[in-house]
Parts: structure tokens; C-alpha cells; sequence
């Protein structure tokens, strides 16, 4: 289907094409290596933030008489306001670019963090993580937009997955954090520990270059080159040239109503699909099982916390194998698994497995490994599908819904565990699955595309 059937597509010139072939014949080299780690390094930090709440809640519920509902609400705030961030952060990277809206959203991300330290009571706590929020989650879509973008072709969802990995590396190090952090020194320290090093890899985010890709689709081809130029000499290294040149960026301005457009809506609806399912089991699970441990189940609170703790080491496990295995396997394929093999471990915790704690504390951890390593494949995925012109558009949209999982998810187990219907939690979760399971074969085959040929 030519571009121009496509709403804002445009008409590139033979210069950016030839630009973007010169980008995809330069293999990895130590010049992906320093912006992967560098906005790794925000990723790491972001997960950190994101999962400190889950080992502060059980020591906050006990000190300020937190009812379930306040639980929950604490939990849902964070990702309502990451909702927000999405949504503004991924329209404005279009306009100003990935790496200056990046740095925006990690330096407001730390500010807030922070705040947290400081609260003194339940409504002002919610206020800053609502806004925290904002922070985590502008820059969560727009880092993924820019790695997807700046990623060799042949290696995209190896290169990727393993930038990827350090949010799961980063829940791990929180959980391990935690667990020794909150008994010893209190719940503030989490806060603090998370908001220290904002700064300095806000300032180190600022210095990396922009996406060639983004360049041209805003028509600053000698921007463009210049970062090519400074690609070109980090190796004298060279990859066989495509058969075909890729497709440019098209030097036009669109926004949302492209993802909607013939050719992607269906792109669109399973993705959101898939992000919203996902994280409403995965948070949900996240934020709710070190109180589980500990009210439920009865563990003391460093038990609880160490307990909790697992869930991130076996998610980091399986999210390195999907890394390893993804470009061979396909991306549908590892996500069709994974959803199917989660259910049925939901399943057998609902016919009563909820009743003892080593079942939980096994199945619903391998349950959440499997989902945690595709929702690391969900950020590679979805800026995969969009054209450059609306990719962090698309990516930020995306990522809304995950956000509106996450903010459902544990106020769905809020509201079960508040009605003594535990098992009713991993019967939702193995229903939730399924319908994914169902959605997963509609996503499009992308592995060793260029981003140019999957989406004109």
C-alpha cells in the first residue's frame, strides 16, 4: 500500500533513504552501548520507583491505620497519574523531540520522589505519587520510541529486549532493596534511594543524541547526518546492505488519528488490548503480594517482604530467556505461550491452590515471570508497528492503557480480598489471560523487519 494512503503520510526525498541505509549498515557498536546504558540507567530507576510503594505499603498500613480501599487507592494513584504522562509526554516527543522530552519527565519522576520522602499523611503521599506518576510515565513510552529507533535491524529484539531487561533488573534490585531497607531504616529511605540519582542521569539523558529517525521525519536532514556520522565512526565494521532501501520517515506532521487509520487501527485495538490485560494481572500482583504475605498469610514483615521479593528475581530469569530467544522465536509466538501457560497456573491457584501460601508463593510467581517478560516484549512490539512520525505517539497511547490496567488491577484485588474472595482474584486473572491469549493471534510478525517496511 503506497504511503500516500496512509492519513499525513508525506514525500520523502532520496537523501533520507539513502541516510537510513547508511544507519542500517552500521552493526552494534559502543555507540548503541552508551545510549542503551544511559537511558537504561532512567528505565532502572523508573522500575525502582514504581515498585518501592509495594515494600513501604505493609510498614504505612500498620502506621497509619490504612484501610484496604486506601491501599488500593494508594497503589491506582501512581499509575493514573503515569496514565496522564503517557498521554502528554508521548504527544510532545513528537514535537521536541525523544531525548529532550525524556529528560523532562525523569528530572520531574526525581523531584517527586523526592516529596515522598517528606509526606506526612495519606492525601499528601497520594498527591505526590499521583504526580511522581506523571514523571515515570512520560518517560517510560518516549525511552522506548528512541531505543526502538536507534536499534541495528537484523538484532532489533535481542539489542532492545536486553535495554529492556534492566526494568526487571531494577524491580529485582528494589525487592532485594526493600526487604532489608524498610525494617532497618524505615519507609522513607525507599523514597530516597529512588530520588538521589535523578539528577545526574537526567543531565546524562540530556547530552545523548537524537533519533536520526525523528530528525528527518521533522526535515532536519543535517541534524540527521551528523549523528550518523558520529554512528559511522564508533566502528569501521559494516553489515551487508539491504536488498531494498528502507522507506523514509515522511517530513509530515500527523498525530492520533493516524493510529486509527485503515491500515492500523487493528494494530491499535490489539495492542491496547494486550497492554491493559497485562499489567492488570502483573501490578495488580506486584503491589498487592508483599500485604498478601503479611495480612492474609500471616508472615512477618521481613518474611513477606523477601517472599514478594521472588516474584522480581524469577521475572528477570524468563525475561533474559525471551530476550535470547525472541528474534528466533517471533514475537507472537513467545507471547501466545506465555499467556497460555499464566493461565493455567491462575486456573489451579482458583480451584484452590489460593488456600496455602507456598502454591501462591510458586504459582502465581511463575505466573507473573511469564507475564513480566511480555510486558518488557509489549514495549519492544508496540513502536515497532507505527510509523516515526506517530511512534511515540502511538507507544505513549499504548502505554495509557497499561496505566488504566495498573490502576484497576489492584483495586480489583482490593475489593475481592476486602470481600474474603481471594481465589475469585486468580480466577479474574486466568479469565483476564485468556482474552489476551485470543488477541496475541491477531499481532502482526515483526522480528528481522526494518521499521521502515512494517510500518510506510
Amino acid at each position: 500500500m503506497p504511503a500516500a494512503a496512509f492519513p499525513g503520510a508525506g514525500r520523502a526525498s532520496g537523501a533520507d533513504a539513502a541516510l537510513l541505509a547508511r544507519m542500517a549498515r552500521v552493526p552494534f557498536s559502543r555507540w548503541h552501548t552508551r545510549a542503551r546504558l544511559v537511558m537504561g540507567s532512567a528505565t532502572f530507576f523508573d522500575a525502582f520507583d514504581v515498585l518501592a510503594l509495594a515494600f513501604v505499603l505493609p510498614v504505612l498500613k500498620a502506621q497509619w491505620n490504612l484501610a484496604p480501599g486506601q491501599v488500593g487507592w494508594l497503589i491506582s494513584i501512581g499509575y493514573l497519574g503515569q496514565f496522564a504522562g503517557a498521554l502528554g509526554f508521548g504527544a510532545w516527543a513528537e514535537r521536541i523531540g525523544r531525548v529532550r522530552a525524556a529528560t523532562v519527565a525523569i528530572a520531574l519522576m526525581s523531584a517527586m520522589a523526592l516529596a515522598c520522602v517528606f509526606a506526612s499523611s495519606f492525601p499528601v503521599l497520594l498527591a505526590c505519587r499521583f504526580v511522581q506518576g506523571v514523571g515515570v510515565g512520560g518517560e517510560v513510552p518516549v525511552a522506548a520510541a528512541y531505543i526502538n529507533e536507534i536499534s541495528p535491524t537484523a538484532s532489533r529484539g535481542r539489542f532492545f529486549m536486553l535495554y529492556e531487561m534492566v526494568f526487571p533488573v531494577g524491580m529485582m534490585v528494589t525487592g532485594q532493596v526493600g526487604a532489608w531497607l524498610v525494617p532497618a531504616h524505615g519507609w522513607q529511605a525507599m523514597f530516597l534511594v529512588g530520588a538521589v540519582p535523578g539528577v545526574v542521569i537526567a543531565a546524562l539523558v540530556a547530552r545523548l543524541p537524537e533519533s536520526p529517525r525523528w530528525l528527518l521525519a521533522r526535515g532536519r536532514f543535517a541534524e540527521a547526518e551528523r549523528v550518523v556520522v558520529e554512528l559511522e565512526a564508533s566502528t569501521d565494521r559494516r553489515v551487508p546492505a539491504p536488498a531494498a532501501p528502507p522507506r523514509p520517515a515522511a517530513v509530515t506532521r500527523t498525530g492520533w488519528r493516524e493510529l486509527f487509520s485503515p491500515f492500523y487501527r487493528g494494530r491499535t485495538l490489539v495492542v491496547w488490548g494486550l497492554w491493559f490485560g497485562t499489567y492488570l494481572i502483573a501490578n495488580g500482583l506486584n503491589n498487592w503480594l508483599p500485604t498478601l504475605y503479611r495480612s492474609v498469610y500471616g508472615l512477618d514483615l521481613a518474611a513477606a517482604l523477601r517472599a514478594a521479593s521472588m516474584t522480581n528475581v524469577v521475572q528477570v530469569a524468563i525475561t533474559l530467556a525471551c530476550a535470547l530467544l525472541v528474534d528466533r522465536l517471533g514475537r507472537r509466538s513467545w507471547a501466545l505461550g506465555c499467556y497460555a501457560a499464566a493461565a493455567l497456573l491462575f486456573l489451579a491457584l482458583g480451584a484452590g491452590g489460593a488456600g496455602s501460601v507456598l502454591r501462591v508463593g510458586v504459582l502465581a510467581t511463575l505466573a507473573y515471570g511469564l507475564l513480566s517478560s511480555i510486558n518488557v516484549l509489549l514495549y519492544l512490539y508496540t513502536p515497532e508497528i507505527y510509523p516515526t512520525r506517530s511512534r511515540a505517539v502511538g507507544t505513549g497511547l499504548a502505554t495509557a492503557c497499561l496505566r488504566l490496567g495498573s490502576s484497576a488491577g489492584p483495586a480489583v484485588i482490593g475489593a475481592l480480598v476486602g470481600a474474603g474472595r481471594l481465589a475469585w482474584v486468580f480466577l479474574v486473572f486466568a479469565a483476564v489471560c485468556g482474552a489476551c491469549l485470543l488477541l496475541a493471534t491477531r499481532m502482526v510478525e515483526t522480528s528481522g523487519r526494518a521499521l521502515e517496511e512494517l510500518a510506510p
